[in-house]
């Protein structure tokens, strides 16, 4: 039984479609290649100009050249392509992209989201986070549910500069999936022997609390 991140990460993956372009952010996001749907072939774009992106080639031979956002080295598959940054985020802001899929410092129950900086701390800048958000047609937040020091990473509003407001869709952590709707954060899931009080103790926002809630795995 998958537990934790590998839980995270299986879950995301059952939202993406076949055929559909995904944007997966650094880290945690790109496990959700390991856990693709039998039957789910999804187009792996990166904002750093490519799309049909593929891990990096069995043989060793790495291209330069050939990178994902993060700077690993990856390949690309059959009918891939590549261009320059005009036109990636050119189709990014235009709505191409299907599943945008980042982590976070924090979401709130209104759907907006903080993942590029915490005041006071070295910051690279908020890189194409801002237009992932605001131009795919769904945003996936994986995150762990809380921080290193236990502290909630879902609250009622953020308190860190934002990157987007009321883009967020759905919230998968290693306790449920929440479903962020017009009425508030939907408890839809839960991971298996995790209760409803736990998820609750461990959120710092609002949650609305369905008859029947599904399980994740």
């Amino acid at each position: 039984m998958l537990k934790g991140r590998d839980l995270i990460a299986s879950r995301t993956a059952r939202f993406f479609q076949d055929g559909a372009v995904v944007n997966l952010g650094i880290g945690m996001p790109t496990q959700c290649l390991n856990y693709l749907p039998e039957g789910v072939d999804v187009w792996i774009d990166t904002e750093n100009g490519a799309v049909g992106l593929v891990g990096a080639p069995n043989d060793g031979v790495v291209d330069p050249d050939m990178v994902d956002a993060s700077g690993t080295p990856c390949g690309l598959r059959l009918g891939g392509a590549c261009f320059d940054s005009f036109t990636s985020f050119g189709y990014i802001r235009g709505g191409h992209v299907d599943f945008s899929v980042l982590g976070a410092y924090e979401v709130d129950q209104e759907g907006n989201l903080a993942n590029w900086m915490v005041p006071g701390k070295t910051c690279a800048g908020m890189g194409g986070a801002m237009d992932l958000v605001s131009g795919a047609k769904m945003v996936i937040i994986m995150t762990d549910h809380c921080d290193k020091k236990g502290n909630p990473k879902i609250v009622k509003k953020c308190t860190l500069p934002l990157t987007a407001a009321g883009q967020v869709s759905y919230i998968v952590t290693e306790l449920c999936v929440l479903h962020h709707t017009e009425a508030g954060l939907v408890l839809e899931e839960l991971a298996p022997d995790v209760t409803v009080e736990e998820v609750v103790a461990k959120t710092g926002a609002d949650l609305i609390i369905p008859e029947h809630i599904g399980c994740m795995a």
